[in-house]
């Protein structure tokens, strides 16, 4: 089948109405589209759902018997009321239907259904009001219940498709019928030796069993093939697009003998772990090389990944060239231009100059640091994403530095890369460890280098949960332990989801899953305001931080922070990553469940950075055995970022992989599970290298090159061609 026809309108095949309602609910455009949305479960005629496992607020699709269908008349106002119960043969579900009597024809006791709706609470029972639903036959229309027939009738899987209040699965199952009616023989992607040394089904027939299945070895083996098909096509463009950042020309930037890495080093008040000994080597080798570098560098939190970085820059300014250092934030930015000063020494800051551009640099500031980057007298720039501005141009850059790369789009880095007269060397870093399957998936087309040993002396950080649902009276013990530290000479922070009660922080996206939005939000402004007028904190600094304030306010705070002056700081996210404070013993994290796992990891990480112990503090009002509360009690459980790493990716089910990670748009992974298909994903990596060694351009291969274009969207493909 051609790829005109998986891209085809669906209004072409289902109608107007139908196809409308379908983009409405779903974004569904096209039949390849439609294809794509698959059944999240399969249900059977003969096999009842079990309604005491329903959850409350959300949109069900079960299969039940009726058992009594009654009408009375409303008190309240005119017109009647019908009531349905239903049963799985142990627990109840009411119906209810106002005004629609006519329904009890179709809704007779001993008949079972499909019923859909979302579950509501009234009076202490659940109950769907005005749900759709589906009867099956009654036994005088369905086979005959002793024949083979019959069996294969209540046995075959019946799909039961993500659905909305306005379409019920089994009206997705029958538009789904006449999508399939319509297709002719589809083209298969994978190529025939690929797919049968595997013995994977074809796409044509995975597609047909996934949405029709005779038997649950069907959908089985349709779902492990689609799978299969997803990771080949993934891995493939990921292949591509790193050999054709390969295929391009750089300049090699080599230390010189006795040069700035030579002294760098020598000025090093410590020896370099093993790891970002090896890892520095693996870098020193790319910058050596004709084709740029495209290295992820990973990294547990104060792992030393900036001093790795350092170095690289000092290499680059060997061979005459500049680095450029990208920071998510304005606070980050300024830690990073303090401590790459210290390392440097006086006598090499003074001759690689280091400079700040940011969007809050005074208007004579701006100018000399751009003089300073364009004359190439500065050969190490950090900055925001003011180094991205037009006006902002270097001499020679041959290095740019992304930390923290999941706080930039893949344009935004190519901007900064393409102010190279030549394409420079590209090292991303990342505190936020990456599970295997993420690394193959998202990218892919980088190198990975990993750092887990961290530097001597290092102390240990406790963690523990203050669960408020369970102690309400625990947070008077949190302020006193704090208070504890306090009295040690030691400093701390207290981090909020909010600024205030009524704006979270800038660029911020809290995760609320399993979170109850009615209760409030712990904000910076409060808990200040509170900290300040509580009598085991008088006569102690305490002050905030966050998004709202300005480059200066936030520049002048944490300098005192990290003097001493201030003993407590109060502060959004805007502390995550970078800060940089030995004194720091405490970490209390209020409403924590607010907060993603690798946050919460990323924030603990500020503390236990010197010769003084941590304590984390993670503080939450989530329900036990809600995923909200899963993630904190997770974080608490572990200091290792690798396994946290892995449990979040768990805990968040699928969510978006390459379209967050890479672009910001949707995902074009469908069924393709990365908590758990790293098997997969790699034995397709190796069979998609095997194949494009041999067809680099996959010009035998017209099918792989129609998929990929239908299956990555706009944002997706730019973002590949610019990785």
């Amino acid at each position: 089948m051609t790829e005109t026809s998986l891209s085809a309108k669906l209004g072409g095949v289902l109608g107007g109405r139908t196809a409308t309602a379908l983009q409405r609910a779903f974004g569904i455009e096209t039949v390849g589209e439609m294809l794509e949305h698959y059944p999240r479960r399969y249900a059977r005629r003969g096999e009842l759902t079990a309604l005491g496992t329903l959850p409350l607020g959300e949109n069900v699709t079960i299969v039940a018997d009726v058992l009594e269908v009654r009408e009375r008349s409303m008190k309240q106002r005119r017109g009647s009321l019908l009531e349905v119960v239903i049963s799985d043969g142990q627990g109840r579900l009411t119906l209810t239907f106002f005004n629609q009597a006519w329904r009890a024809k179709e809704l007779r006791p001993g008949l079972r259904g499909i019923f859909a709706g979302k579950v509501g609470d009234y009076r202490g029972s659940y109950q769907l009001a005005h749900p759709d639903y589906e009867m099956f036959p009654d036994e005088s229309e369905a086979p005959a219940l002793a024949t083979p027939d019959a069996k294969r009738w209540a046995d075959t899987p019946i799909p039961i498709y993500p659905a909305t209040n306005t379409i019920a699965s089994w009206q997705i199952q029958k538009s789904m019928a006449l999508v399939l009616d319509a297709l002719p023989k589809l083209e298969d992607p994978v190529p025939y030796e690929v797919r049968a040394a595997r013995g994977e089904m074809s796409f044509d027939d995975a597609i047909r069993a996934v949405h029709a299945p005779q038997a649950d070895r069907d959908w089985q083996q349709a779902r492990r093939s689609l799978r299969y098909q997803e990771a080949f096509l993934m891995q493939t463009a990921l292949l591509q697009q790193r050999a054709a950042s390969r295929a391009l020309l750089a300049d090699p930037r080599l230390p010189s003998e006795n040069g700035y890495l030579t002294r760098l080093d020598a000025a090093l008040p410590f020896s370099l772990t093993g790891d970002q000994q090896t890892v520095g080597a693996e870098i020193a080798s790319d910058m050596a090389s004709p084709e740029p570098m495209n290295r992820l560098v990973q990294g547990e939190v104060g792992s030393g990944k900036t001093l790795v970085a350092l170095r690289a820059m000092a290499a680059v300014a060997d061979s005459g060239g500049q680095s450029a250092l990208l920071a998510p934030t304005e606070v980050l930015a300024a830690q990073h231009l303090r401590s790459i000063v210290r390392s440097l020494g006086p006598d090499l800051a003074a001759e690689l100059m280091p400079t700040l551009l940011t969007g809050q640099v005074g208007a004579a500031e701006r100018k000399k640091a751009l003089l300073r980057i364009v004359s190439g007298q500065a050969r190490i720039v950090i900055g925001t994403h003011a180094l991205l501005g037009d006006n902002v141009n270097f001499y020679d850059l041959g290095l740019v530095v992304v930390d923290e790369q999941h706080r930039f789009g893949v344009e935004q880095r190519d901007v900064l890369r393409r102010k190279g007269r030549t394409p420079p060397h590209v090292l991303v870093l990342t505190a936020t460890p990456i599970p295997r399957t993420v690394a193959m998936t998202v990218f892919g087309d980088l190198d990975v280098s990993t750092i887990r040993e961290l530097p001597k002396g290092r102390q240990g950080i406790e963690s523990f949960v203050v669960p408020l649902t369970d102690h309400p009276g625990w947070i008077g013990r949190v302020w006193e332990r704090m208070a504890e530290e306090l009295a040690l000479g030691r400093q701390a922070f207290v981090v909020c989801p909010a600024i205030d009660a009524k704006q979270i922080e800038p660029g911020e996206e809290l995760d609320e899953e399993d979170g109850d939005p009615t209760r409030p939000i712990a904000s910076v402004t409060a808990t200040l305001e509170g900290l300040r007028g509580h009598p085991l904190f008088a006569g102690v600094r305490i002050e905030a931080l966050h998004g709202r304030m300005t480059s200066e306010e936030k520049e002048r705070t944490m300098l005192a922070f990290a003097a001493g002056e201030i003993k407590v700081l109060v502060a959004t996210t805007v502390i995550e990553v970078g800060v940089d404070v030995p004194n720091a013993s405490t970490m209390v994290v209020l409403d924590a469940d607010r907060f993603g796992v690798s946050q919460m990891h990323q924030l603990r990480g500020r503390v236990g950075r010197g010769g003084v112990p941590g304590l984390c503090l993670l503080v939450t009002a989530a329900e036990p055995e809600t995923i909200a509360r899963e993630r904190v009690e997770a974080v608490a459980a572990t200091l290792d970022g690798f396994d946290l790493a892995q449990v979040d990716l768990e805990l968040r089910r699928e969510g978006n992989v390459l379209g967050t990670a890479q672009s910001g748009g949707r995902s074009s992974l469908k069924i393709l599970r990365v908590a758990f298909d790293g098997d997969l994903i790699s034995d397709a990596r190796g069979d998609a290298a095997r194949v494009l060694q041999v067809d680099p351009d996959l010009g035998g291969h017209p099918a792989i090159i129609d998929a990929l274009q239908r299956r990555l969207d706009e944002s997706e493909r730019a973002a590949l061609s610019k990785n």
